[in-house]
């Protein structure tokens, strides 16, 4: 078992045991894992403790792929792992959120459902004078606006009275504030693979490519051989954008060509913005509305967002917004499993939601269950672009999430992409799109 794991569950355990009232949430049984007794009887407070199913996974070879946050490897879950059963994948997602909040405790908490939110701040939608003044009164404080034209909306966000939990102070908002629509403002995560900053430079924009245009939302964009040509804009809302694996493996699945190597769309113009600054406990639900705030003033046809998440109010109108200006969104639908809450901004009405396929035209079996599930693309079995030079083995929605966005962008319309869909195994949507677009890693040498 690594030193992680075994940290990991060592602490997950001392919280249970602490403090009824944590953070952070654990599910399952009982049992004994490396030495470490844990209790056999179910919760102890509210707090369920870690299962033997689970345990056994976490014993498992690439384990901590699964529950521990980073943001650089693209390679996705392990097929032993990937293959252990929704309620195993969803207990791990609850792992993962875990460890994410602890790792980053001075600026990330919970809300009531144990989804990591940014620590002692809430936000809220073009708030009135009268509800702000309340809410100043009850010991809040603006702690800034950002007034969008581009969207049409205004987020203010408030910080929370000093001492007081975010999940008090929001249920405080809405007593002494009833007309503001407020919420968390949740932080997202990449659906599948991972965001760390990398050392590399920067995509370099290329030639101006004329006609068709796509956005992404994402980690930022490393140089490579497949996008050198290509006409590459970046903008960092979480500090400077900063290279990552995640961010460069889905635009080379856009727009790169190398060779034996290409994109869905290669020659189009490709807006990035960088949500998290080499941070992953940036990526927040405010953040990613000041992406798209941007990308819409840059015209794009469809904007790929490989990010998943909770709902969130703030968000919600941000995509709606976006749509109702012609914008398509393409979002994955995740990889923790059907037993997991559906996922956002994928589950949003209106939002082409994309699930991934194997080389047998398979559904992967950690996909998530979103509310409506609209298409299927290769998301195992293929390559993309490595920071610097090289291609990795990716898996997850993440990876074909950009597949589908690639080919509505060519297509035009949902309808048009449907027509061309193909049939596949499992849980597709309408059917399996840009089929002949994987990669095979063998063919450009993936590691």
């Amino acid at each position: 078992m690594s030193r992680f794991v075994r940290n990991l569950l060592c602490t997950a355990i001392a919280g249970v045991l602490a403090a009824a009232a944590a953070d952070a949430q654990l599910l399952g049984g009982g049992g004994l894992l490396g030495g470490v007794p844990l209790p056999v009887s179910g919760p102890v407070g509210n707090l369920p403790v870690v299962g033997p199913v689970v345990q056994n996974v976490l014993s498992r070879p690439g384990a901590q792929q699964a529950i521990q946050p980073s943001l650089d490897s693209v390679a996705g879950l392990p097929d032993s792992i990937a293959e252990s059963g929704g309620s195993t994948l969803d207990e791990l997602r609850r792992l993962r959120l875990q460890d994410l909040v602890r790792q980053d405790r001075a600026i990330l908490e919970t809300d009531d459902r144990g989804e990591p939110v940014r620590r002692g701040i809430v936000v809220a939608i073009d708030p009135d004078p009268l509800s702000l003044q309340s809410a100043v009164r009850a010991g809040f404080r603006i702690a800034g606006r950002d007034p969008d034209s581009q969207l049409g909306m205004e987020v203010v966000q408030i910080a929370v009275p000093a001492g007081m939990s975010v999940r008090s102070a929001l249920k405080l908002l809405r007593k002494v504030a009833p007309a503001m629509q407020a919420d968390f403002d949740h932080v997202y995560e990449p659906a599948g693979g991972a965001l760390s900053p990398v050392a590399a430079p920067l995509a370099a924009a290329g030639v101006s490519a004329a006609g068709r245009t796509v956005g992404m939302v994402d980690g930022g964009v490393a140089s490579h051989p497949s996008l050198r040509g290509a006409s590459i804009e970046q903008n960092g809302f979480a500090g400077a954008p900063k290279p990552t694996g995640h961010g460069t493996a889905v635009a080379s699945l856009l727009v790169g060509n190398d060779g034996r190597f290409h994109g869905a769309a290669p020659g189009a113009r490709l807006y990035v913005a960088d949500v998290y600054g080499g941070s992953e406990a940036a990526g927040s639900a405010s953040v990613i509305v000041k992406a798209l705030a941007w990308l819409a003033s840059k015209r794009p046809q469809v904007i790929n967002i490989s990010l998943v998440g909770p709902p969130n109010k703030i968000l919600e109108r941000a995509i709606a917004a976006v749509q109702a200006r012609g914008i398509k969104i393409v979002a994955a639908v995740g990889n923790d499993g059907p037993a997991a809450p559906p996922q956002y901004p994928a589950s949003y009405p209106g939002v082409v939601s994309v699930t991934a396929v194997d080389a047998h035209g398979r559904a992967i079996p950690e996909a998530g269950k979103p509310v409506h599930l609209d298409f299927a693309a290769p998301g195992a079995d293929m390559a993309a672009a490595l920071p610097g030079q090289g291609f990795a083995r990716v898996r997850g929605t993440s990876f074909a999430s950009p597949l589908v966005a690639a080919r509505l962008l060519i297509a035009g319309s949902p309808q048009r992409l449907a027509a061309e869909a193909e049939p596949g195994r499992g849980r597709v949507g309408r059917g399996i799109v840009c089929g002949p677009c994987r990669i095979d890693p063998r063919s450009v040498g993936a590691k």
